[in-house]
């Protein structure tokens, strides 16, 4: 057998393949999220109201977070997976309905609750609003709190959709989640204010289940409760510590959310602005690979493969690094004229663009560090240790409050979004020590100096990008739309084309096997 065509090349292969298809999806969710908040800038710009929203909106996530998402990567992939490799179909078909009625009798008894506690819910995480403020929150949430139940249904879904290896469909659901505001807001804001944004997150919750029923074609549900289930059982206390986990990191975000307002009515619009433009690097980069390499590391760790376990763990840290140091130092740079060229129209000022800007750079102090926490999380879950990554979770939450509470009044909102940076860094500074405690050392695997050569390229390409936007700011008279786009596209070009020759010359064998499978894919290459 050739090397090409090793299990180990094939595993790979496949591996960066599901990590293309999740990136396409990332980037289509990522460039409609873009034209989302483009939209929610133009028609609103970053007042009161459109604060109120940010908060309302943070509603169904955090749940979706606490009872689903947590539950997805940490316990339902891998146990789904598991199920799929020794039990078959039949099985993975029953597990599957047993925890989707499960997870719709909760969610739907939580909706309830949360529309009769609205305004509890909106003083709780709005109380530094002014009355009129929180009383708009209160009704954001109750038309937003649906939701809670098809993101529920929507992340089940996905995860059996992963456990099958069925990739494409699950990628692609946020970018159409995206689109219920973008049809909402227009058709709606003249007589809805903001709160047709509102009504588009609710829109957008049922597209985005229902672009996942075409991957069920041959799956098999039954409304069924059996609480009982070996399998089911596992998945609960498999999730029990990342609940735990979640509600302390939830109560982080209620208390984030809170201090925010206290800094001003703008402040939540301008975090919300800037943590769109750090979500399309982490998204397309760190969430990606995650998502891939999660499944191959289940069935790894299920047939007791720890040495090819390590390989696919290091892969997955390797393709992070090179890709999110040189997004993180070019984004560091271009921060101003990137958030001036997204957001400054409409009624979205210079003075918001300057703000967003700064919160910007201070969420990207920690963006290197919360990418790679991504992968070192997923190998614990893989290995179906759910409990290290909840405590260092606590941990984690226990430094942003310390940073915060001191930083908030030297710096308001700013103080806020370095306490968020310092939390990652605590975050993936102690799983990566408990990693090479639990899982052994990552030393053969090359990540100090893969580290070190992006960063080396990275740092020349920031170099740069800063000497070309100066020129082309100092002698291109830049106005309007065209001068915006041309402070952007002209730097970034020049810095994109500097750091892939760099990475030819130090040889950073990471970036010539993605060109190589996008090549491949452009080939029409099939994949998984």
């Amino acid at each position: 057998m050739s090397q090409l065509s090793s299990p180990e090349n094939r595993e790979q292969t496949g591996i960066a393949q599901a990590a293309g298809i999740i990136a396409l999806g990332s980037i289509s969710s990522r460039v409609l999220g873009l034209v989302r908040e483009q939209l929610i800038a133009y028609l609103f710009g970053a007042t009161g109201l459109v604060s109120a929203f940010g908060i309302a909106n943070k509603v169904p996530k955090m749940i979706y977070e606490l009872l689903v998402g947590g539950m997805l990567s940490a316990a339902l992939v891998p146990v789904l997976s598991q199920v799929a490799e020794q039990k078959g179909r039949p099985a993975l078909w029953a597990l599957f309905s047993r925890v989707a009625s499960l997870l719709a009798i909760v969610l739907a008894a939580l909706v309830l609750l949360l529309e009769l506690l609205a305004p509890q819910v909106a003083w709780l995480l709005g109380g530094g609003f002014e009355p009129e403020l929180q009383a708009a929150l209160a009704r954001m949430l109750r038309i937003i709190t649906p939701a809670v139940l098809l993101f529920g249904l929507s992340g089940v879904v996905t995860g059996l959709l992963y456990a099958l290896r069925r990739f494409t469909y699950p990628a692609f659901a946020a970018a159409v989640f995206n689109l219920g505001i973008i049809i909402a807001a227009p058709i709606l804001a003249g007589r809805l204010d903001a709160y047709s944004l509102a009504v588009g997150v609710l829109l957008g919750s049922i597209l985005q289940l229902l672009i996942q029923i075409p991957a069920m074609r041959d799956v098999q549900f039954r409304f069924r409760l059996d609480l009982s289930d070996p399998a089911l059982r596992r998945i609960l206390v498999l999730y029990l510590p990342i609940a735990f986990g979640l509600i302390v990191s939830n109560a982080q975000v209620a208390i984030d959310q809170r201090l925010a307002s206290s800094t001003g009515a703008s402040s939540v619009a301008w975090m919300d602005r800037a943590t769109t433009l750090i979500q399309l690097p982490h998204g397309l980069v760190a969430v990606a690979i995650s998502l891939a390499v999660l499944p191959t590391l289940s069935r790894q760790n299920a047939a007791g493969n720890q040495e090819g376990f390590r390989k696919t763990l290091g892969l997955g840290l390797r393709l992070i690094l090179v890709l999110i140091i040189p997004a993180t130092l070019g984004l560091l740079v271009m921060a101003e004229p990137v958030t001036s060229l997204i957001f400054e129209h409409g009624k979205f000022t210079a003075s918001d663009t300057f703000w967003t800007a700064w919160a910007l750079r201070c969420y990207l102090v920690g963006l290197v560090f919360a990418a790679i926490d991504w992968p070192l999380n997923y190998a614990f879950y893989a290995r179906q240790n759910t409990l290290t990554p909840a405590l260092v979770g606590v941990l984690s939450v226990g430094v942003y409050l310390v940073v915060a509470l001191v930083l908030i009044k030297p710096l308001g909102m700013l103080g806020l979004v370095l306490a968020d940076s310092a939390k990652h860094f605590s975050h993936a500074i102690t799983m990566l020590i408990l990693t090479w405690r639990h899982i052994g050392s990552l030393s053969d695997q090359r990540l100090g100096q893969t580290a070190g050569k992006a960063l080396l390229a990275s740092a020349a390409m920031a170099a740069l990008i800063a000497l070309a936007l100066s020129a082309v700011t100092r002698f291109a008279g830049l106005e309007g739309l065209a001068g915006q786009l041309i402070a952007v596209l002209v730097p970034a070009g020049i810095g994109a084309l500097a750091f892939l020759a760099l990475a030819s010359v130090l040889r950073i064998g990471e970036i010539s096997r993605l060109r190589a499978m996008i090549q491949k894919r452009l080939r029409g290459s099939n994949l998984d």
